[in-house]
């Protein structure tokens, strides 16, 4: 007998072993009531991505032409207080930045609804701190929507 079969090979990790053995995880959200896949599941990595990618480029073209006057290199702290403006305006009256809409994404309460703008602060903040989003629970959340209770789902 292998012993990767009981302990999981360093390329699976120890999820897929555990799967293997049998324990049932359930679906991302599954335990936050969102359907599997369509509108309203939890949106996957590569979409998240993607919208932070596009809203992130948005923030460095709007600080490098207002506020650092053509300096590249200013430019680039400059756009992180962009983004967390960004952030709370927009996710915290229509629940998605521009990089989130062009990808089909929105920024919900765990019960649905709308995020209160307390918790669009927290989450914001979290977000620029960047440590946050790179620490995910079960469900695919990054540390940031956790802490604010909140949830990424495509629309």
């Amino acid at each position: 007998m292998d012993n990767r079969d009981a302990i999981g090979s360093w390329i699976s990790g120890p999820r897929a072993a555990a799967e293997d053995m049998g324990v049932d995880f359930g679906y991302r959200g599954q335990r936050l009531g969102l359907p599997e896949e369509g509108p309203g599941s939890v949106a996957r990595f590569g979409r998240r991505i993607g919208a932070l990618c596009v809203d992130w480029a948005l923030c460095v073209l709007i600080a490098y032409g207002l506020l650092a006057r053509g300096d590249w290199q200013a430019s680039g702290n400059w756009a992180l207080g962009v983004l967390l403006v960004l952030s709370v305006l927009t996710v915290g009256t229509v629940g998605f930045t521009p990089g989130k809409r062009l990808f089909g994404l929105r920024v919900v309460a765990e019960d649905g609804g709308r995020i209160g703008t307390g918790r669009v602060l927290v989450r914001s903040v979290l977000l620029c701190l960047a440590i946050p989003a790179l620490i995910w629970d079960r469900d695919g959340r990054g540390l940031h929507d956790r802490l604010a209770r909140a949830v990424q789902v495509r629309i």
